[in-house]
């Protein structure tokens, strides 16, 4: 099977756009680039077609890398039969190939390899011939030294049977289907303590492995690794002993009883632990992709987050003993000042509180004001909505979530070498109010508190999806060139973290960058990287207008003659909607650049370096609820989603507890998606269901 058929067999996609999109990544070409540069070449694959393109085109290689390895195994071992190269050329199946491989893999010594030393193979091979012999009397002939009666040899011989039983790849193949389509997923408690408690449900539980839901296969592993519950993945013994018989038996005579024991014993020792642990892996693997395909929705919405923009924010850390640390931001998000107020008790210093404020809000201008929701969040809002301000100043509660693991990351001690942990994390609550994507990417999105059982899945799964999102929310944004951190850049396609920070170091030691062009001056940023990365940087107010585009370096040329066609600078080109109309694109295409990407370029030059982000609002919560135990039965109340999981989403209603809204409490009717219904982020009014203040936890409903 060529790399070709093998991925046109798992995904609809044209031979043509496979073809070309293997090409393109053979010539290094990154992921956003071909999707947003080279439509024409792969039929218009969307970035997800082609990372699923090249996510097939490394498991191809992988497979082959595994068919190679198994191979020159079997052939040192010199039993590679024709039959059995074939069997194995033909395979394009990991987990059949393990199955071929089993036989010949290298294993500590078995009962069955005991056995053979003792010379009883041929024992084995005459009982399971089934032919009709006295077994007893068969076996005497096996007698030695180490096998000193029949009972003896027969077990010996019913070893050897057992693990060849094992070794079938059909009778393997029929056992996993069983498993997958049968299973119950049991659970038994096996400690009381008052930390299991969480886990109660599960202490006596079970359900078919293959409708228990992602989120209860992950807390279930979960409760077993913590060593609460103890679980087994249970089939019908018999339906299980009867395939392996109707694969082994082929006779009833005196040999049958033997055959049966070394089936029994083959399914209880060997087939039962190996598929069953299968087969959990199997669904385990499924939940895992099922939780990050939550936590990469979640992720990507939130990064992609309304932008306030570059504005004058003065950033609050709530906090109640240790006072609220307080920063001033410029329009770059640079601090500009620093300090801390401590209006809440045990100071009680209000007045004096909201005279600093005043005062800073009119000496730097300041035009937004950001309030981390963490602890004494309600009551610093309550404090800066009874300020009065001399000018217009929008209030916003923004996440903290992962602002502590910035303030104490390399990246923060980089930025903010004479500040301490406190301050940094201050800048991180004003900066992600301007622009969330660029501040959020310095953290790592498993501290971000938008995911279900992040800590619990495979976590090089995990990584790898997690930097997919991140990059292709910032090469979806763009990048402004001179303003970006060497933790945003870093992300753009063809540039990673070595030349990002070539890139800072050359903006540093000759400022600010005039044009795209001048990236070439960077050092070891040679032309491939330049393909790769210029369409996604933006120098605006630069020497050329395109560069503050999504234009591509590659079609100015183009768009120069479009302009001079229309006796117009390309200035005036771009935003003039009548004139661009006006366009042929039949008259510009080249080898190079085709319909689907000149149709892009005129709808960039309508609008260009627009911004796909919607723009930030601001949330009131009810002024009323400041701490869980305000909340009482019936309320209806504004909230925010803030994160979203296979079962439900967690609303934040202005307390520090976020409240659950169940799957089956978002809409009237049956919902099987919850992402279907809310996005992160989203204003939503919420009905209380209970409050269990012990348990700070809090039941909502949108269905009233």
């Amino acid at each position: 099977m060529t790399l070709t058929q093998f991925i046109q067999n798992q995904v609809n996609i044209p031979v043509r756009g496979i073809e070309s999109t293997l090409k393109l990544l053979t010539e290094d070409c990154t992921i956003p680039f071909i999707s947003r540069y080279r439509k024409d070449q792969t039929g218009n694959l969307d970035e997800l077609q082609i990372e699923q393109v090249d996510k097939l085109n490394r498991q191809y290689a992988e497979i082959i890398k595994r068919k190679e390895t198994i191979l020159k195994s079997i052939e040192e071992q010199e039993k590679l039969t024709p039959e059995l190269k074939s069997k194995i050329d033909q395979s394009f199946d990991l987990q059949e190939l393990e199955d071929l491989y089993l036989p010949y893999k290298k294993k500590k010594k078995t009962r069955a390899d005991v056995a053979r030393e003792n010379g009883l193979e041929p024992l084995a091979k005459i009982l399971m011939s089934q032919r009709d012999v006295d077994p007893e009397y068969i076996a005497s002939q096996y007698l030695n030294a180490k096998v000193v009666n029949e009972d003896l040899a027969l077990q010996g011989a019913r070893d050897i049977i057992a693990e060849w039983i094992n070794e079938n790849i059909c009778i393997r193949k029929n056992l996993r289907r069983l498993y997958q389509r049968t299973a119950l997923m049991v659970s038994k408690g096996k400690d009381k303590e008052e930390d299991a408690q969480k886990y109660n449900q599960y202490f006596d539980w079970q359900e078919p492995l293959f409708r228990a839901p992602s989120h209860r296969i992950l807390a279930m592993l979960r409760a077993e690794n913590e060593g609460f519950i103890k679980i087994s993945i249970d089939v019908e013994k018999e339906e299980a002993l009867e395939i392996i018989e109707n694969n082994v038996l082929k006779a009833h005579n005196d040999t049958t009883p033997h055959i049966q024991k070394a089936i029994a014993d083959s399914f209880k020792r060997l087939l039962e632990p190996a598929i069953s642990n299968e087969v959990l892996q199997e669904f385990k693997l499924k939940a895992d992709k099922k939780a990050i395909e939550v936590f990469s929705d979640n992720l990507k919405q939130l990064l992609l987050g309304a932008p306030l923009g570059e504005k004058r924010i003065l950033a609050l850390d709530p906090g109640y003993k240790s006072g609220c640390k307080l920063v001033c931001l410029d329009e770059q998000g640079d601090l500009i000042y620093n300090e801390t107020i401590y209006p809440h008790p045990p100071q009680n210093e209000w007045a004096m509180a909201q005279k600093k404020l005043r005062s800073l809000v009119n000496a730097y201008h300041i035009e937004a004001i950001s309030i981390g929701n963490g602890t004494a969040s309600r009551e610093t809002e309550n404090l800066v909505k009874k300020t009065g301000f001399d000018r217009d100043v929008q209030v916003f509660v923004v996440s903290e979530a992962g602002a502590s693991v910035y303030s104490a990351s390399k990246i923060a001690r980089e930025e903010f070498p004479k500040y301490d942990v406190t301050v940094r994390g201050s800048v991180s609550i004003g900066r992600r109010l301007a622009d969330p994507l660029a501040e959020l990417v310095k953290i790592d999105p498993k501290s971000i508190g938008v995911g279900q059982y992040q800590h619990d899945v495979d976590q090089t799964l995990l990584k790898e999806e997690l930097d997919k999102v991140v990059e292709r929310s910032v090469n979806l944004v763009g990048v402004n060139l001179n303003t970006a951190s060497k933790s945003l850049l870093s992300y753009v396609s063809g540039i990673g973290e070595k030349m990002a920070e070539n890139i800072v170091a050359y903006r540093s030691e000759n400022g600010a960058f005039e044009s795209r062009t001048e990236l070439k001056n960077v050092p070891r940023l040679g032309e491939k990287v330049f393909q790769q990365a210029a369409g996604f940087l933006r120098v605006r107010e630069g020497k050329n207008p395109l560069d503050n585009s999504s234009v591509h370096p590659e079609a100015y040329k183009i768009v120069e003659k479009m302009s001079k066609d229309l006796a117009l600078t390309v200035k005036d080109l771009i935003g003039n909607k009548e004139k661009i109309q006006l366009i042929e694109i039949s008259k510009y295409k080249t080898e190079t650049l085709g319909e689907l990407t000149l149709k892009d370029i005129l709808k960039e030059l309508e609008k260009p370096g627009l911004d796909p982000r919607k723009s930030v609002k601001v949330l009131e919560f009810d002024p009323t609820i400041i701490k869980i135990s305000d909340i009482k039965l019936g309320m209806i109340l504004n909230g925010i989603v803030n994160n979203i999981t296979a079962f439900g989403c967690f609303v934040d209603i202005g307390v520090k507890e976020s409240g659950l809204v169940h799957i089956s409490q978002l809409k009237e009717g049956f919902v099987s998606d919850v992402s279907s219904v809310v996005k992160l982020h989203q204003h939503v009014r919420v009905k209380v269901l209970e409050v269990d203040e012990q348990r700070k936890r809090i039941q909502l409903t949108m269905v009233f």
